[in-house]
């Protein structure tokens, strides 16, 4: 019987950099639309029906020394593939646990740094779907941002830290991903922040965000400075934690910009995201470290598998950044945007608390890449 791996492992193996052989086993067009990545990463893919009677077809592509990881789209099928190659002498085979399913779930906690009074900031990255949320814990209290729907990762990690969840806050409405703030801030008494602007049609209490209202966390000070950062959503927060870190929600990240459009209003907000791009940030130090909501390519995760870069150095290289006129700008972000993610409608009506899906719509809704990003 074929060993399996668990996502944990394969995490690890991912952000470690370490050289990965995957073989795929799901139907092409699954695969094309979403897949792991690595900058170590090689997957082959060969759909699991053309492997049953031999393992031929992928004969040429590996070698039996190699150890592989079979990935499917739940575990099932990935487990009799890779007892298959153990059958014809592959020596080192894994089956992925729970398959691309489990995979979407997976956050991995990443230790950004020390906070100047004591406490740290923790990136959880999400490698299945390129979401990143943060952990702030300073003097026996946590605040959350742009918590995913997967809670308990979070509670054990703040049990395993000895802090009490304080303060959920979310960006902006999401629209790729459902949120688990408001959910776990009823859980654990905790205070839930929106932007008021992005929180016009939810059916739930909330603290609105709002310029100059900071939060305390233990020792550490989370600014909510500038408060108005538009141009993905309407209501779209930045943060600034420690005056060091730039919490950009999905309005600039580390090789693109945020897209406009996941509201219907791309031609609208278009201008906004500019404004907040070319004129509010670049007030702010170029010294800041920016933490954006995603990540959309493998190249950046660097080192410990972090996402991060310097603000001033994405003024340098960043070609969001780079774009003079304000209808090349314009043009460039309406003519580049990559199709939108799966359910994005009902997933922002779920983040609304209009409608509340069970569990296994909840991941169905969510399966797929992060598509927050205008591409090159």
């Amino acid at each position: 019987m074929a060993k399996t791996i668990s996502t944990k492992e394969m995490a690890q193996k991912i952000i470690n950099h370490t050289k990965i052989i995957i073989l795929d086993v799901r139907n092409t067009d699954e695969f094309d639309n979403w897949k792991i990545e690595g900058g170590q990463v090689e997957v082959i893919n060969e759909p699991y029906f053309n492997l049953l009677d031999s393992v031929d077809p992928v004969a040429n592509k590996l070698s039996k020394d190699q150890e592989i990881i079979v990935v499917c789209a739940k575990g099932g099928s990935s487990e009799m593939v890779a007892d298959l190659l153990e059958e014809e002498g592959y020596i080192t085979v894994y089956s992925l646990e729970g398959g691309m399913k489990a995979w979407s779930e997976h956050l991995e906690p990443i230790k950004i740094g020390d906070l100047k009074e004591g406490g740290s900031l923790y990136q959880f990255v999400r490698l299945g779907k390129g979401c990143l949320s943060y952990f702030v814990q300073s003097n026996g209290e946590a605040a959350i941002i742009d918590t995913a729907r997967m809670t308990d990762v979070y509670e054990e990690f703040a049990n395993e830290k000895e802090v009490r969840i304080k303060h959920l806050l979310d960006t902006h409405l999401h629209a790729d991903h459902i949120s688990g703030g408001r959910k776990l801030a009823e859980k654990v008494g905790g205070t839930y922040y929106l932007p008021p602007k992005d929180a016009e049609e939810v059916t739930f209490d909330f603290t609105p965000l709002q310029e100059g209202n900071d939060i305390i966390v233990g020792n550490t000070e989370v600014k909510v400075q500038p408060i108005y950062s538009p141009g993905h959503t309407i209501g779209s927060t930045s943060f600034i934690i420690d005056d060091t870190y730039l919490l950009t929600g999905d309005i600039l990240f580390v090789r693109s910009i945020g897209r406009p459009d996941l509201a219907g209003l791309a031609e609208d907000w278009v201008g906004d995201l500019r404004e907040t791009l070319y004129s509010r940030y670049k007030e702010l130090s170029n010294n800041l470290i920016v933490l954006p909501a995603h990540y959309s390519f493998a190249e950046e995760l660097g080192e410990g598998g972090e996402v991060s870069a310097r603000l001033g150095d994405l003024y340098a290289r960043n070609e969001g950044l780079q774009v003079e006129g304000e209808q090349e700008f314009r043009k460039m972000v309406t003519e580049n945007l990559p199709p939108q993610p799966n359910d994005y409608q009902d997933i922002r009506r779920t983040n609304m608390g209009k409608i509340d899906p069970d569990q296994e719509k909840q991941k169905e809704m969510e399966t797929g890449p992060n598509r927050c990003a205008v591409e090159g």
